[in-house]
């Protein structure tokens, strides 16, 4: 996972994916992770604090581990990764006590496009 240098709730979603998905996260702090996001085909409307790459696919931001696990299993056609842009309250690794949490949207990019692969109301 590149993030931006020093992030915490990149740390905090980290943490889930290990708890959660079982794997490891080698954590890169990376100052400029735009060419890093663009090898990854990550559209420029859907950056976040952080990139993870799992089996190939590209994890742009706060997707929730059941999201990712749906697409490393489907493998849907045309797809690079999932995003979820910004860093929406709420979402994996931002959670905030006593704080109600935003809705967000998962999309899905790739050659075949964007589209909206999963919702998350707040």
């Amino acid at each position: 996972m590149h993030r931006d240098p020093g992030c915490g709730c990149c740390e905090k979603w980290a943490a889930q994916v290990r708890r959660q998905f079982g794997r490891d996260v080698r954590i890169v702090d990376d100052a400029d992770r735009t060419a890093f996001r663009r090898s990854r085909g990550v559209p420029p409307g859907l950056v976040s604090c952080h990139t993870a790459v799992v089996d190939g696919l590209a994890f742009e931001g706060h997707v929730p581990v059941a999201d990712m696990k749906r697409a490393l299993t489907g493998r849907p056609r045309g797809v690079r990764g999932l995003a979820v842009a910004g860093m929406p309250l709420g979402s994996p690794g931002m959670e905030v006590p006593g704080a109600r949490a935003q809705a967000f949207d998962v999309v899905a990019f790739g050659p075949a496009g964007q589209r909206v692969y999963a919702r998350h109301s707040g």
